[in-house]
């Protein structure tokens, strides 16, 4: 087989292919590329010099992965006109960025705190109240009336043949709704038994302007959409995400397939619901993390066996145990472990679980590459893989005696 560029190998694995070899895209969109800039964190994810995109296309160049950049970026403007005014306040060894949101109906304010040497967090949301907050709300999420494809546009030219370009897309849900109101997980919660009228209006103006985002994404021939939730059914409960979530993913996923686009869904924590009933009752292509107990619920094996080659699979290698902890025996028989229970008929892509730390060595995300570079490539040799990983768990055994 003609060795394949770093996209086709992606593109071709999401969607279920059997590519050249397995590709390796771990996760580490945030940290790891801010870190390698030499540079306090608040210039990449704040100031964006470099953006954290560039960021990141750097970092798969440094360890030579493929790209799977989710932070593809189209600005778009609504029927109600926003205004955004943002201040900077130094706070030690933190930057307090102080937004407001000028609406037709008032304002919204959020504050997000940024480190020297950690990723960002919002510590101001920006729903207070929601009944009081609602009327600002409605023009947040108006309709979208222009949009600009230029940043998308010079993305995915430094991105090349690297990898896959993505866009992320919302659905609603605790998940992401979390995130919007002050107090978090509990606020979200209440707000949705007690003001179930308000709560639901949200999730239809926040699925419709996501919704229209998809349109765009496919009208425009964006290689792929990234859709979920980070904790989807980790910060809900299944019934709660089928009820909120999924009928969103379901049109997403549809409008993607017809288009030609391919959708992914990413939540952390467990998974093996979603990937039974994306599966089962949607047109997605692919899931990740996959992320093993007790950070989620996905065994690889169990998983490839729910799919059923109607969902490509990308995960799984424990991020803190393997990555961060491990040696790079480790992480290479976790890789050909992988490989084998997700990977023999392709529609695989050797990846970890949600975000790589910090600190993870150069040497753990080098050893995915160089055990997919000896033993990823299609078709797989079961018995050689099986020979490495007897090697490796006596190695391992005789090290502990």
């Amino acid at each position: 087989m003609k060795r394949m560029t770093g996209k086709e190998r992606m593109m071709t694995a999401l969607t279920c292919g059997v590519p050249d070899r397995v590709p390796v895209a771990p996760d580490f969109s945030c940290m790891i590329p801010c870190k390698l800039t030499g540079k306090p964190f608040w210039d990449v994810l704040l100031y964006q010099n470099p953006p954290l995109w560039k960021a990141y296309i750097d970092a798969c160049d440094t360890y030579g992965t493929e790209a799977w950049a989710m932070t593809g970026t189209i600005p778009y403007k609504t029927a109600s006109p926003i205004h955004y005014r943002h201040r900077v306040e130094p706070q030690g060894e933190r930057l307090l960025q102080h937004t407001v949101m000028e609406t037709p109906a008032g304002n919204l304010t959020t504050t997000e705190t940024f480190f020297k040497d950690e990723a960002s967090t919002i510590t101001e949301k920006m729903i207070k109240d929601l009944k009081e907050d609602f009327p600002k709300l409605r023009h947040l999420y108006s309709d979208i009336t222009s949009y600009d494809m230029s940043c998308l546009k010079e993305q995915r030219e430094a991105l090349g043949e690297r990898g896959l370009l993505g866009v992320g897309v919302g659905t609603p849900g605790l998940q992401i709704f979390m995130v919007y109101f002050e107090g978090n997980l509990e606020a979200a919660t209440y707000a949705m038994y007690d003001e179930p009228e308000l709560f639901y209006e949200l999730c239809d103006l926040f699925e419709r302007q996501q919704n229209r985002l998809v349109e765009i994404c496919c009208s425009e021939k964006v290689e792929s959409i990234l859709t979920g939730g980070s904790g989807s059914v980790t910060l809900q409960s299944p019934e709660i995400w089928k009820q909120l979530s999924f009928p969103a993913i379901k049109k997403q996923t549809k409008m993607c397939r017809e288009a030609g686009v391919i959708s992914g869904i990413h939540s952390c924590g467990k998974e093996s619901y979603i990937v039974k009933t994306c599966a089962e009752e949607s047109d997605l292509n692919y899931i990740n993390p996959l992320e093993i107990p007790p950070m989620g619920d996905c065994q690889l094996k169990e998983c490839k066996e729910i799919a059923k080659g109607r969902l490509a699979l990308m995960g799984n290698l424990h991020t803190t145990d393997i990555m961060l902890l491990g040696s790079t025996d480790d992480v290479r028989l976790a890789c050909l472990r992988a490989m084998l229970d997700a990977g023999l008929d392709g529609g695989f892509v050797l990846s970890t679980g949600d975000q790589c730390g910090r600190d993870t060595p150069a040497e753990n995300i080098l050893e995915m590459v160089r055990t997919a570079e000896e033993f990823g490539y299609y078709p797989l040799n079961v018995d050689k893989i099986s020979c490495e990983i007897e090697r490796l768990e006596k190695k391992k055994k005789d090290r502990k005696l």
